[in-house]
C-alpha cells in the first residue's frame, strides 16, 4: 500500500519546493521553512499510518486460517447479528411462482478474536476494509432460493474493528419461492417469504441474533406493480428431518399488495364492456340478421381475454382466479344468448302455414308479460275497410258504370229470358247484392246482413255474377293475406317480448356479476 502514496509524495514535494523558491525570492526565508515544516509533518503522519497499516495486515493475517471458526474454544458459539434492507422489488413472476429482490444483508457482524489488535501500536488504527475471501464469514444462505444462488455472488470487502468485530453488509440479488395465492387476481395480496439461517453450522456453533424485528424500508425504491404492505422478521429455530441437531434461522415475511391500476384500464374495463355487448344482443332487432354475428364477436372477444389472463397467472389446478370465473361465466351466458338468440329468430320468422299460436302464448306474451314489461304495442295501422264488414266501393263504382251505360237496356231485355237470376234471399253464400244506393257488402263480412226486401232486388246478369264472384274471390284473398299478417306480427311481437324477458334478465345477472367481481376483494379489504 505504501507504494500507492509514492506519486503523491512526490507531487507534494516539487509543490513545497516551488512555494519555498517563491517565498524565498520575495524575502520571506521564515515562512518558507515554516510551511516546508508543515508539509514534512503531515508527510511523515501519512506515511508512518501507510506503514503501520502495513504492519496491522502481516500481524493480523500472518498465521490466519480464513476455515476455522472464530472463537478459542470449540465449545464457544459464534454470535452473528443480522439484518435485512430491501432496496428493490424487482418482479413477482406468478406462472413460475417466484420473488425477485435486491436486499442487502444489513449489519451482518460477528466477532473474530484472532483480528484483535491495540491501536496504540499500530498508528492509532481502529478499524481496517479487508476483502472478504481473506476472513471467515458466516455460510449464511438463502433457504427457499429458487434460481440455485443461495449465497451472496458478490464478496465485497468486510469492516474490522481493533476490538475484533467484523462488519459485513454485501447486497445480493434473490430469488426466493413464493407461494402466489390467485383468487382474487388482480386485486390479490400475497405473502411471501425470505428465510436465511447458517447452512452447514448448527445451533451449536452458530447461533443468529436479530438486529431489528422489520425489514429496513428506507433505501427502498417504489415498485410501480407492488406495493410493500409489512415486512417483519422472526427468529426461529427448527429441528430437521435430517439432522439431529437444531439449527437456527431468521425468517421475514413480505406482505404485498398488487397495484390494480395497470389491469383495471387494460384487462378489467374492456371485458366489463364486451359483457356489456351481450345484453345488446337482444335489444338489436331481428329483421337486422347481425344478432348471430354479435354473439360470436363478443364469445371470440372473451376468448382472447381469457387466454391473455392464462398467460399472466400460474398453471395450478388449486384455485381459479376471480376474473377468470367471471370470464368463464360470461363466456357461458354468452353461449346462452347464442342459444336464445337462435330460438328468438325461430319464433321470429314463423308464419300461419308452419305453426299455431298456442293460446297460452297467445293470452301471457301477448297479454300480462308485456305490461309487466311496460312494452306498448302500437295500434295497428288504418286498413281498407271500415267496418266488420268489407264494403268493396271500388266494385260498386264498376258496377255503377256499366250499369249507366251498358246493362240497364240489356237488363230490361234480359228480365224475359229464361236465365234471368233472381237475387231475393241470396241462397248461394258465395252470391253478393247490391243495395238500392249502391254498396256492395259481402255476406260473409256483413255479421249484421238483413235480406233485402222484394222491392230493393236487382237483376244481375251473367257477366256482372262472374265479376261478382271474381270481387269475392280477391276479397276472400285479401282476408286470408290479412290474417296471416296478423299472425306472423303476433309471432314477431313474441319474439320481441322473450327479446326483451332476456334483456332484462342479462342486464341483470351482469349487474349481479360484476358485483361478484368487486365484492369479494372489497370485503377481503384488498381494494
Amino acid at each position: 500500500m505504501a507504494l500507492v502514496y509514492v506519486p503523491l509524495i512526490c507531487v507534494a514535494l516539487v509543490c513545497v519546493a516551488l512555494v519555498c523558491m517563491a517565498l524565498v525570492c520575495m524575502g520571506l526565508v521564515c515562512m518558507a521553512l515554516v510551511c516546508m515544516a508543515l508539509v514534512c509533518m503531515v508527510l511523515a503522519q501519512r506515511g508512518s499510518r501507510t506503514q503501520a497499516e502495513d504492519r496491522l495486515f502481516k500481524h493480523l493475517f500472518g498465521g490466519y486460517n480464513r476455515w476455522a471458526r472464530p472463537v478459542p474454544n470449540t465449545s464457544d458459539v459464534v454470535i452473528v447479528r443480522f439484518g435485512l434492507s430491501i432496496a428493490q422489488l424487482i418482479d413477482v413472476d406468478e406462472k413460475n411462482q417466484m420473488m425477485t429482490t435486491n436486499v442487502w444483508l444489513k449489519q451482518q457482524e460477528w466477532s473474530d478474536y484472532k483480528l484483535r489488535w491495540d491501536p496504540a501500536e499500530f498508528g492509532n488504527v481502529t478499524s481496517l476494509r479487508v476483502p472478504s475471501e481473506m476472513i471467515w464469514i458466516p455460510d449464511i444462505v438463502l433457504y427457499n432460493n429458487a434460481d440455485g444462488e443461495f449465497a451472496v455472488t458478490h464478496m465485497t470487502k468486510a469492516q474490522i474493528f481493533f476490538t475484533g468485530t467484523v462488519h459485513w453488509v454485501p447486497p445480493a440479488i434473490y430469488k426466493s419461492s413464493c407461494s402466489i395465492d390467485v383468487t382474487f387476481f388482480p386485486f390479490d395480496q400475497q405473502n411471501c417469504k425470505m428465510k436465511f439461517g447458517s447452512w452447514t453450522y448448527d445451533k451449536a456453533k452458530i447461533d443468529l441474533e436479530q438486529m431489528e424485528q422489520t425489514v429496513d424500508l428506507k433505501e427502498y425504491w417504489e415498485s410501480g406493480e407492488w406495493a410493500i404492505i409489512n415486512a417483519t422478521g422472526t427468529y426461529n429455530s427448527k429441528k430437521y428431518d435430517c439432522c439431529a441437531e437444531i439449527y437456527p434461522d431468521v425468517t421475514y415475511y413480505f406482505v404485498i399488495r398488487r397495484l390494480p391500476l395497470f389491469y383495471t384500464i387494460n384487462l378489467i374495463i374492456p371485458c366489463l364492456l364486451i359483457s356489456c355487448l351481450t345484453v345488446l344482443v337482444f335489444y338489436l332487432p331481428s329483421e337486422c340478421g347481425e344478432k348471430i354475428t354479435l354473439c360470436i364477436s363478443v364469445l371470440l372477444s372473451l376468448t382472447v381475454f381469457l387466454l391473455l389472463i392464462t398467460e399472466i397467472i400460474p398453471s395450478t389446478s388449486l384455485v381459479i382466479p376471480l376474473i377468470g370465473e367471471y370470464l368463464l361465466f360470461t363466456m357461458i351466458f354468452v353461449t346462452l344468448s347464442i342459444v336464445i338468440t337462435v330460438f328468438v329468430l325461430n319464433v321470429h320468422h314463423r308464419s300461419p302455414s308452419t305453426h299455431n299460436m298456442p293460446r297460452w302464448v297467445r293470452g301471457a306474451l301477448l297479454g300480462r308479460v308485456p305490461q309487466w314489461l311496460m312494452m306498448n304495442r302500437p295500434l295497428p295501422p288504418m286498413e281498407f275497410h271500415d267496418s266488420p264488414g268489407l264494403k268493396l266501393n271500388p266494385a260498386y263504382h264498376w258496377l255503377e258504370t256499366n250499369m249507366d251505360a251498358e246493362g240497364r237496356e240489356e237488363t230490361e231485355e234480359e228480365e224475359e229470358d229464361e236465365n234471368i237470376c233472381t237475387c231475393a234471399g241470396f241462397p248461394d253464400a258465395s252470391m253478393g247484392i247490391l243495395y238500392g244506393h249502391g254498396s256492395l257488402h259481402l255476406r260473409a263480412l256483413e255479421p249484421e246482413f238483413k235480406a233485402p226486401s222484394q222491392d230493393s232486388e236487382i237483376v244481375l246478369s251473367p257477366q256482372i255474377q262472374k265479376a261478382l264472384e271474381g270481387v269475392h274471390y280477391i276479397a276472400d284473398h285479401l282476408r286470408s293475406e290479412d290474417a296471416d299478417s296478423s299472425v306472423k306480427e303476433d309471432w314477431k311481437y313474441v319474439a320481441m317480448v322473450i327479446d326483451r324477458i332476456f334483456l332484462w334478465l342479462f342486464i341483470i345477472v351482469c349487474f349481479l356479476g360484476t358485483i361478484g367481481l368487486f365484492l369479494p376483494p372489497f370485503l377481503a379489504g384488498m381494494i
